[in-house]
């Protein structure tokens, strides 16, 4: 077999060859020289439907390792911000769904859920059916995620935010939180930062949730070419001390936003099914509570984007560690 004939047609059409403008002609898209390259092209993504813009309120989606307490970092961020007087609504995008139990003391039933028991009659379903109202009025969803192995995340975030759409439950909200799942940013789950005006990550001073860091910075900088969504910063979390996210962000112009400690009280927090604000007072449950009323009073104010670029997998584990 000769070399041409082993050269892949995927990565052909994504060329700017002879062979590569066949492609793409016999596929009806546009020739590759002197066009915009659409939301998504060569890959599973699709560009989203204007139609689904989420209009008026305040849309940040936070990301993060899976494990680090990117549902525990959204609930009590979610709580703040409606401790502040925002009406909220948290969406978690994992088939766990279990985002937003400190906040409605359940698990609730998820968008797919609810939607296949209709089979799939979105018109035969009514708000309550899906949305649940959790600690000081903070609305609850659960979009949940296809069956294990099968679908796209992407169908499940658009699906759950069409059916928010059609029942105008957006139009009385000032803040959106999207929750999704885990370190894997493949295009299905990249679909909130279509949404989002800033992407928050969760990250522990550790190498592995930093590397995942990484990598999320990545997909962010790959959906600001076509979305308004920037880098918001990362939220050190369950770290004593941030001295690796400190080197990362020297490297990257990554900036840190937000500090929670590994303090018992968090824990016990999600064993109780509670947010830290329902939490007995003591003076450290002070502190963290103050830096989430900091932190949700500064990313609704509005925030500078932060222009970090991301690294070589090698230069990371180069950088990062004890010498």
């Amino acid at each position: 077999m000769s070399a041409a004939s082993t050269v892949s047609p995927i990565k052909d059409f994504r060329g700017t060859s002879p062979a590569a403008e066949a492609l793409r002609s016999a596929a009806g898209v546009a020739p590759a020289v002197g066009r915009h390259k659409a939301d998504g092209e060569g890959s599973l993504q699709v560009h989203q439907d204007a139609s689904m813009k989420i209009e008026g309120a305040k849309v940040f989606a936070v990301y993060g390792k899976g494990g680090i307490g990117k549902s525990t970092t959204s609930s009590n961020l979610s709580a703040a911000m409606s401790k502040l007087g925002k009406r909220v609504l948290q969406i978690g995008c994992d088939p766990k769904h279990d985002s937003t139990f400190t906040l409605t003391k359940k698990l609730m039933p998820t968008v797919i859920d609810v939607l296949a028991s209709v089979d799939f009659h979105s018109e035969e379903l009514q708000p309550e059916d899906y949305v649940y109202e959790g600690y000081n009025g903070v609305m609850c969803v659960e979009a949940g995620g296809p069956p294990a192995g099968t679908g796209c995340g992407g169908y499940v975030v658009g699906q759950t935010v069409k059916l928010l759409k059609e029942h105008h439950l957006l139009e009385d909200t000032d803040v959106v939180i999207f929750d999704v799942l885990g370190d894997v940013v493949c295009g299905g789950f990249a679909a909130p930062l279509q949404h989002a005006d800033r992407a928050l990550v969760v990250a522990a001073n550790d190498f592995d949730s930093i590397f995942a860091m990484n990598r999320i910075i990545q997909a962010i900088q790959s959906k600001a070419k076509n979305y308004d969504v920037r880098i918001g910063g990362v939220i050190a979390n369950r770290s004593a001390g941030t001295d690796q996210i400190d080197r990362f962000n020297e490297q990257t112009g990554m900036k840190t936003v937000a500090h929670f400690p590994d303090l018992d009280v968090i824990r016990r927090s999600r064993l109780k099914k509670s947010t830290l604000f329902e939490m007995e007072h003591s003076p450290e449950l002070e502190k963290v509570q103050n830096e989430y009323l900091r932190l949700a009073a500064a990313l609704y104010a509005g925030t500078d984007p932060i222009d970090a670029h991301s690294m070589q997998d090698r230069d990371i584990f180069d950088l990062l560690g004890f010498d």
